[in-house]
This record gives C-alpha cells, structure tokens and sequence, in this order.
C-alpha cells in the first residue's frame, strides 16, 4: 500500500496557502502543519463550546464530551487505558511535573538513569533532582555516532539503585530509533521504571505503548498534526504510587494527578482531531478495522514507508558530500526523517539563504545542547536540521537538494 500524498495535503489547510503552498517544509520536527480535523474542532469549539465544560447544560455538557473523547480515542490508538492518558500545556511542563514527583518519592541512595542524547525537556528535569541528593548517572553516546548503545545502560542498572531510566524513542537531532521494547525490558529487570520522551518518534505514527512497555510516554501534540498540548501516558500502577501533585480532591483520577493547573479544554478536544485524521487516513487507505491500535498500527507503517522512501535520496546526498558532516544514520529505515548536518559554516545564515529558493527550514542548538556537544559540534555554528513528515513529497525533497547545491 502506497501512500495517497493528493488525500494527504488536502487535509493540510496549510498547503492552500499561497505563501506556503509554493515552498517546500521542512522545520517539521519544530511544529508540523495542523490537520483539518484539528482545525475544524478547535474553531467549532472556540465558537459554541467556550465555556466551563462539565456542566448540565448544552455548551459546557458537549465540551467536556468532546475532552473526554480526546482520551478515550487517543488511549485506544495507544493499547493504554483512558486515564492513563493526560494532557499539560507542554512537554517539558509535563515532564517537570514528573520530576516533582518522583523527587517525593525517591529515598536516599537510589538513582536516575539519563542519558546525553536527549532534548532538553527529558533530561534537565531529572538532573535538578542531583541537587535534592538523589544520584543521576549518565548513559552516555558515542561520540562520533550519537548512537545511544543498550549495553552501555547495563553497567548503570548492575547495583539494583536505580528507579528511573530516562531516554528518547529517537532524539531530535540524531534521529536514531532506539530499541525501546528492548531498553525497557533491562530497566524493568533490574527494577527501575521508564520514561520515554517520543516528542520526536510520535509524529512519524503514534507507538502501541502496551506494546513497548514503557511506563511513561511523553509527546507534544502540535507536532502531531494537532494543537500546543503535552500528551503525557503514565501507567495506572506507576501513576497512582507516584505522589499526587494536583489539586488532594483530584488525587483519586489518575488523569488529573500530574495536571497542577487546569487544561486548555479547547485544545484538548482538539485533539480528538488527531483520531479523525488517522482515522480518515486509515479508511482511504484500508478496509475496515474496528480495534483502533491496529489502525492505528497501519497508518504507522504507512507513513513511516513513505518517509523512508523520500528521506533516503537526501540520506545519500548529503553522506556524498565533503564540506559537512551529517549527523546520525545514513539508513532512513534505521532513523526519523529528521535530518541534523554540521557545516564548515555557520548554519543559521544558511537556512535564511535556503529560504530565498522557496525552502523553509531552520538552523541552531534545538534545546539539544547535551547531545551536539558530546558529538564535538560547535555551537556556535549549530546545525541545519531538514525534517520531513509523510507529507514531503519526493519532489520537494529533489528541491532541497537542487537548492543545497546552489547554496552550499
């Protein structure tokens, strides 16, 4: 099954857009276009649902169904229980939460597992706690690679200390997929939970977390086709050990423990609009299927075929070339199509300059300081990163590389 790219922008308002219509995207992992569904619930909601959602009349009753909506159907493309899934204004909030969290519960002398590949958001909230005595190891990269390597994790869980092991599904800058089914299993053994940060690996199709058996999931639903929420899943028996840190009479729902302040209800309903597209996309594609992981599962596949297919030819291109260097796997079936390359310049002038050949693209550090140092990249000359979603085209690809050429 190949993927419909004409369905697929035509549910991409975005692509209707004079000034964006004509330019090829690729700042995808900063933020990817919002779907029409997304659109529709958001401004239906803004129009005749904006009031306290909950209560006995109308407006407030269909608000607070259309929230709730969000969860269950999110949860069931997922394998995860309605309430296991909750929403906060952002991912880093999200995790920093967390972080408050298990700083209440950790006893002296046990640890957390970080790792040196993260975006900020996972990993400066579990080092604060160092501060508060608890031990943080690091699981370190390989310096020339990125490659964040299992059996480097092992000697960090031989003493049976540590209670949390922190790492990406892929990072945002060196994209390689990581093993998660398999990280998890070795933190699990030596009796440590996990909290998987997917911000960058969700927008290439949402995991079956049941599946991969983390404890913690976290992504942000605006670069899932959707608005400005953190979608957090946290595991029943892990989240209702944890301490609660929302209001005490909400400490018995496991979906408001983590939620210190209330949710944006608009943009949460929203969300349900991420389940309508995969939906739509699914039912284009695909005979019926009434369990919605497994729909779920086959848009992942789909997507994530066609994002290897365009992603390859600038995989290949780039790795031909001597003047910079390209920053994770040269296989795009072994990485996210988010694609980081060190130049022998500096790279923010250069995506000003691609910007004048009709590509929209972005240069800098992207809060992912710890890996790019690890990885001997200067800083301040920072990264180009080129990141595409499965709606890149083969052609808009062939325009990058046509303008880095002219440009490089």
């Amino acid at each position: 099954m190949q993927l419909d790219l004409g369905f697929v922008r035509a549910s991409f308002p975005a692509f209707a857009v004079p000034d964006l219509a004509n330019r090829a995207f690729f700042e995808n992992a900063g933020g990817s276009y919002a779907s029409q569904p997304v659109i529709d619930r958001l401004t239906r909601f803004y129009r005749e649902r904006k009031v306290q959602p909950y209560g006995p009349y109308a407006a407030s009753s269909e608000g607070g169904a259309e929230m709730d909506e969000a969860r269950l159907r999110l949860a069931a493309m997922m394998g995860v229980k309605t309430h296991e899934v909750s929403f906060g204004p952002s991912t880093t909030q999200n995790t920093y939460v967390l972080a408050q969290a298990f700083r209440r519960d950790l006893k002296p002398g046990e640890a957390i597992v970080v790792t040196d590949q993260d975006h900020e958001a996972n990993s400066g909230p579990w080092r604060r706690l160092g501060e508060e005595g608890i031990e943080i190891r690091e699981w370190k990269i390989d310096p020339t690679t990125g490659h964040l390597d299992p059996a480097r994790l092992a000697p960090l869980l031989a003493d049976g200390r540590v209670r949390l092991v922190c790492f990406p599904h892929c990072s945002n800058v060196v994209a390689e997929i990581n093993p998660v089914a398999e990280i998890v299993a070795m933190a699990h053994d030596a009796g440590a939970a996990t909290c998987v940060d997917g911000v960058s690996y969700a927008p290439h199709g949402l995991p079956n977390v049941a599946e991969i058996g983390a404890d913690i999931y976290l992504f942000s639903a605006y670069k899932v086709y959707g608005p400005h929420q953190g979608i957090m899943v946290i595991r029943e028996d892990l989240g209702m050990r944890l301490p609660n840190q929302g209001h005490y009479f909400n400490g018995d729902m496991l979906y408001k423990r983590f939620t210190p302040a209330g949710p944006d209800h608009a943009q949460v309903a929203a969300s349900a609009g991420i389940a309508d597209y995969f939906d739509a996309l699914h039912a284009h594609h695909f005979g019926p299927e009434p369990d919605a992981a497994r729909r779920a599962a086959q848009v992942h596949d789909l997507m994530r075929a066609h994002e290897v297919a365009v992603c390859q030819p600038l995989l290949d291109y780039l790795g031909a070339r001597n003047d910079l260097r390209l920053i994770g796997p040269r296989d795009a079936t072994r990485r996210a199509p988010t694609v980081a390359v060190a130049l022998d310049r500096e790279a923010e002038p250069v995506s000003a300059a691609l910007a004048d050949h009709g590509i929209n693209c972005w240069a800098g550090d992207f809060y992912a300081v710890r890996p790019l140092t690890a990885m001997g990249v200067d800083l301040d000359r920072g990264v180009l990163r080129l990141s595409m979603v499965h709606y890149t085209s083969a052609g808009d690809v062939t325009r990058l590389i046509t303008a880095l050429d002219k440009v490089l």
